[in-house]
């Protein structure tokens, strides 16, 4: 159960950084709600992880997923680089959280 936690919290991670971009452009209410919400229940969903996951590994999965999928969204949705040298490095970043999956 705590991978999936991990993996909840990396997403909300991706909402919030993906949500401080919005808020840059829009500054409404919304953005800064769905900003906090997102973090919030990122920390949330770490700590709960932390329970029974080693803090350095989740740490360093919780930052990879967040990284890479705010990398990844920006692209998608913000008209960010796509060269092959950033995806394969984005690729890197998420076979390295894998690969601590994988051990522990």
């Amino acid at each position: 159960m705590s991978w999936f936690y991990l993996v909840l919290a990396g997403l909300f991670e991706m909402a919030g950084v993906t949500m401080i971009n919005s808020w840059h452009r829009n500054r409404n209410w919304q953005s800064l709600f769905l900003l906090l919400g997102g973090f919030g229940a990122s920390f949330l969903f770490l700590a709960f992880a932390m329970k029974e996951l080693p803090m350095g590994t989740a740490y360093a999965v919780w930052t990879g997923i967040g990284a890479s999928g705010g990398a990844i969204l920006g692209m998608i949705f913000y008209g960010e680089p796509k060269d092959s040298k950033r995806i394969f490095f984005i690729a890197l970043v998420l076979g390295s959280a894998i690969g601590l999956k994988l051990i522990s």
